[in-house]
């Protein structure tokens, strides 16, 4: 079959869910839609859907099962019912989670006969369907290969590998870099605006500084590969000289200084254990290590 002929089920349909069965719509894939409160349907059911009763018919509608829920018990409990059967079907499991959920729903899917792919959406409701949304896909290559083609109707697809687990890992990797880049900005831009300077005003010097450190990252990500860190820009005592003058600084003009502090401390800790001539992926060390009480 090619990927219009091919039926696809979605489960949940939440704004993402009901996006999720729009661009398989759009894409011209035959789809089932099945929510508890069915009126959330009604939409998808009048551009082309069709409403399955229950779970188990919306599974056995389609090879392909899409299922965008609150949680990974939810999962458990809609897909776990008796009168739910899995074998041979392939579930792509799109709910939010953790990497040990996610590798223990797919043993509890793989045991009960599916094919289990975990995934992670990195996009907004009115991305999907466009190259713009980026759908993050783990588990075994086999099993997302073949459906891939499917799949692409929702957005830029991609594999991490075999580990069921890899999804949600970048998924929270990801929200790491967006947390840490629009914090680092507050601080700036809270900063300036001590001295009358807006955000709008602040924003294009900020991307810029924000550009240029991404360029940093393939050469700090072969250092810290290598477990070697030499100071070919600047070395962290350096760094952490700097950091001193950002806390003054922030506390000068009444800014908070929580965020530099904490950073400050973790490199205090590393020069203290001997790496104040390293440069700054030698952080990485303390990144690893959970919170000494």
């Amino acid at each position: 079959m090619n990927r219009t002929d091919t039926p696809v089920t979605v489960i949940g349909l939440g704004l993402m869910g009901r996006a999720l069965a729009g661009a398989f719509l759009g894409a011209g894939h035959p789809t089932t839609v099945w929510n508890r409160t069915i009126s959330k349907a009604d939409q998808l059911v009048a551009e082309g859907a069709r409403p399955a009763p229950t779970v188990g018919d919306a599974l056995k509608a389609s090879s392909l099962t899409v299922v965008c829920v609150t949680d990974y018990r939810a999962v458990h409990e809609l897909l776990g019912a008796s009168d739910v059967e899995l074998d041979g079907t392939t579930l792509i499991n799109l709910t939010s989670g953790d990497s040990t959920q996610a590798r223990q729903t797919a043993r509890w899917a793989e045991q009960r006969g599916a094919h289990y792919i975990d995934g992670a959406i990195m996009a907004i409701p009115s991305t999907i369907g466009t190259a713009e949304a980026v759908i993050l896909n783990s588990g075994p290559r086999a099993d997302f290969e073949a459906h891939e083609s499917t799949l692409a109707a929702l957005g830029t697809v991609t594999h991490l590998g075999a580990d069921h687990g890899l999804a949600s890992l970048y998924d929270v990797a990801g929200l790491a870099m967006m947390w840490s880049v629009l914090n680092a900005w507050l601080q700036g831009t809270a900063l300036l605006r001590t001295a009358g300077v807006d955000a709008a005003t602040y924003a294009p010097f900020a991307r810029r500084i924000a550009a240029g450190v991404a360029e940093w990252l393939p050469g700090y990500a072969k250092q810290i590969d290598s477990g070697s860190f030499p100071a070919e820009v600047s070395a962290l005592e350096t760094d952490a000289r700097a950091m001193a003058h950002l806390i003054e600084e922030s506390e000068a003009v009444g800014v908070n200084a929580e965020l530099p502090r904490l950073i400050k401390a973790m490199a205090d800790r590393s020069i203290a254990a001997g790496h104040g001539g390293e440069q700054y992926p030698v952080l990485i060390e303390e990144f690893g290590k959970p919170r000494a009480d």
